[in-house]
């Protein structure tokens, strides 16, 4: 085959499989004896693999990583692979499409809608929609459930059912009502470190683990906290620390 072809067969434009070349996400062929390129079907199987990984949103230097591992695999391996990658788009696609079927089947859709069915029972019934605080914390819910792989937004997700009991519910809105009174209050309100206790005892045990022990989560914390009132802010620096078994 001739780049053109390849191309063509692929999807793709020859300027990309050129661009490929260069930066070496797709080896170079071997050349006939007048210079041009001749592809094979290795080739094509490859330049596909690419077009499907970019597709799921690699970078091009992380394809070249993953094609690199690879190489000198037999054909039916690559071939195989491939077809699990495609299987796990197309299951990927039907998911997105189920969803959006239940979604449209509603009355009633509004911003919250478009989160999953557990995150949108979380935020109807432990994050009341009069308070301001609430706001801040239907905001982050419906980002962190809108984000990541799937089975991680499921395990986020379970952590959070405890919330949507009743019970729990009612002890939430309350809790919520204490930190809207602390808006206007300065970072040393007597009021901050029994309301900090009090969330501590509140949050459901697997939260309060996931909450102690992910450092990777304490930057984006910080940024949060500076975008809080200086009570507030406080309330959960004492949390942090409560959790962590350092207060």
């Amino acid at each position: 085959m001739r780049i053109g072809e390849l191309a063509a067969l692929v999807g793709v434009s020859t300027r990309a499989v050129r661009h490929y070349h260069h930066l070496g996400v797709l080896p170079e062929p071997e050349r006939l004896a007048n210079g041009y390129r001749e592809y094979r079907l290795r080739d094509a199987v490859v330049l596909a693999r690419v077009r499907r990984l970019t597709e799921l949103g690699l970078s091009l230097g992380e394809v070249r990583d993953v094609l690199a591992d690879g190489r000198g695999r037999e054909l039916r391996e690559v071939l195989l692979e491939l077809d699990a990658d495609l299987a796990r788009q197309q299951e990927a696609l039907r998911e997105r499409r189920e969803r959006l079927a239940e979604l449209l089947t509603r009355t009633d859709l509004d911003a919250d809608s478009t989160v999953p069915a557990q995150a949108a029972a979380v935020l109807k019934s432990a994050a009341p929609g009069d308070s301001r605080f609430a706001g801040l914390d239907r905001e982050m819910l419906t980002l962190v459930a809108s984000l990541g792989a799937e089975e991680e937004r499921q395990r986020f997700l379970a952590v959070l059912a405890p919330l949507t009991d009743p019970e729990v519910a009612a002890r939430s809105h309350a809790l919520y009502a204490r930190l809207d009174e602390l808006e206007d209050a300065p970072a040393d309100d007597p009021r901050t470190e029994t309301l900090a206790r009090d969330l501590a005892a509140h949050l459901p045990e697997p939260m309060a683990r996931l909450m102690a022990g992910n450092p990777a989560d304490e930057p984006r914390m910080w940024a949060l906290l500076e975008e809080l009132p200086p009570a507030q802010a406080e309330v959960f620096r004492i949390l942090s620390r409560i959790l962590k078994g350092t207060l």
